[in-house]
């Protein structure tokens, strides 16, 4: 039987003067260590994930547990070793979020009611922990910040996933804001261009060319409605329009494919080898969908393709780091928080 606290007893709720406002970066995720158990954990959690891996019936199953997570872990492991930040024992996605974070609150200081924190969708820190340690602090209203330029499924809505989740087991929930994808937001691309302007005039050779390689995904995701690979289009043209250049000039692939389904294509690594084998001899990439550089820009882009160019006949080969946390990476993300921040702060 219910009880009932009788209305002359019962207090009311006092409302703050100033609400507290939290913003909470969120990026893919990382190993904890960069060692086959660690990656396996990883992997578990990231492979188990409806929205990455849509059918998750038990031939998935099977061969997830039986075969992937006993073999893929120690090869990652070592991937994950070429890049590892030692000094700080963790991965560089880790080291730049957390640096992305710190500056965005440091930007942010003159608004004391603003709190700034960071998540993992998959890893630690994990989302729940960064909303959990938003109300601890006061705050009742939330921004959700997934740092992915271009939306899929499988990245941006997975984190709305997590994030209602975390909610939807707390009775007092704060009022919740979720960021949009910013695929050619002005400054975004302003902010690209300018890295790729100021990467190739350090650079001691003239790239013939400019691949801009996204991540990639199973094409019957796209052929569902997913409108990533529209997204990833429209930036790269976005580019070209800022550059000043064409489709000759700046590609548009697609790199990371997993499994034996058709991804989108044209594929990065199969561009790489075609170029070589054609006669180009200098070329350097950009990875437009990375907030932040980690595996797969550091392992994949700039050792594993450079080998497969350079392996058939390329002859300098140069990857533009991510925006991640430099001044015109943190104008990207200060801009987008302050624009859907406006009615909070």
């Amino acid at each position: 039987m219910m009880t009932v606290a009788p209305i002359a007893t019962a207090t009311p709720a006092v409302r703050s003067s100033q609400v507290r406002v939290g913003v909470l970066l969120i990026n893919l995720g990382t190993p904890d260590t960069a060692d086959a158990p660690g990656v396996r954990v990883y992997l578990k959690e990231f492979l188990s994930d409806a929205r990455v891996i849509e059918d998750q019936g038990l031939v998935w199953k099977l061969v997830l547990n039986g075969i992937i997570l006993r073999k893929r872990p120690r090869t990652k492991a070592l991937d994950y070793r070429k890049i590892w930040n030692t000094e700080r024992n963790e991965s560089p996605l880790k080291t730049i979020t957390r640096s992305q974070a710190d500056k965005l609150a440091a930007a942010l200081s003159d608004r004391a009611h603003v709190v700034v924190d960071w998540a993992m969708r998959y890893g630690n820190p994990s989302i729940k922990a960064g909303i959990d340690a938003l109300i601890a602090k006061g705050c009742d209203r939330i921004l959700a910040v997934p740092l992915y330029p271009q939306y899929s499924a499988s990245t941006s809505a997975t984190v709305c996933d997590e994030v209602f989740r975390v909610l939807a087991c707390l009775r007092n929930q704060p009022t919740l804001r979720v960021t949009p994808p910013y695929y050619e937001d002005a400054a975004y691309i302003e902010a690209l261009a300018g890295s790729i302007e100021a990467h190739l005039a350090s650079l001691p050779f003239k790239p013939e060319l400019i691949v801009a390689s996204f991540h990639g995904m199973p094409k019957s995701y796209v052929d569902k409605g997913d409108p990533y690979q529209q997204h990833c289009i429209a930036t790269t043209a976005a580019l070209r329009r800022r550059l000043g250049m064409d489709e000759t000039k700046l590609l548009l692939t697609f790199q990371s494919r997993f499994g034996n389904d058709e991804w989108l294509q044209p594929y990065t690594d199969k561009t790489m080898e075609r170029l070589a084998k054609e006669g180009v001899r200098r070329i350097a990439v950009v990875t437009p969908g990375f907030a932040a550089d980690c595996l797969e820009t550091l392992e994949e882009i700039a050792q594993e393709n450079a080998e497969i160019f350079k392996h058939n006949g390329g002859a300098q080969f140069s990857a533009i780091p991510c925006l991640n946390d430099s001044e015109p990476g943190m104008d990207v993300i200060r801009t987008l928080v302050l624009r859907e921040l406006q009615g909070w702060i």
